[in-house]
């Protein structure tokens, strides 16, 4: 698990948004184990009780389960949970702040199309 911190935002926010990263990439999927929070602190070297804060906000947001003795697990459904959150996040939030700047420097529908497809896909890229 890589992160690149920033000065900007807590590390237990930082870590958070990580884990959720991952989890809609399907890195650690539903029903998987997530690293130990003693393994966390150690390959990033961040104190456990941030590591753990991060942790119960997954908790609490019912996207990561607490196993007594055996540690934390993706729940069943998180994935497509936070993919709706994103997409609602998205369409409510993003999309008509890209309209307005759209519209802002007035492009028209075949510039951005033409613009989209001299572009190569994520899959495309060496």
């Amino acid at each position: 698990m890589q992160i690149s911190w920033n000065e900007k935002d807590p590390i237990y926010r930082q870590l958070h948004d990580r884990i959720v990263e991952l989890i809609l990439e399907g890195v650690f999927i539903d029903g998987e184990a997530l690293p130990s929070v003693r393994q966390i602190s150690s390959d990033h070297r961040i104190n456990p009780i941030t590591v753990s804060k991060a942790l119960q906000i997954l908790v609490d947001d019912e996207l990561v389960e607490k196993k007594r003795g055996l540690g934390m697990f993706v729940r069943e459904g998180a994935r497509e949970k936070l993919s709706q959150i994103e997409k609602d996040r998205f369409l409510n939030v993003e999309w008509p702040q890209i309209c307005e700047q759209i519209e802002r420097l007035d492009l028209s529908i075949q510039e951005l199309l033409s613009n989209l497809e001299t572009k190569p896909s994520q899959g495309d890229q060496v």
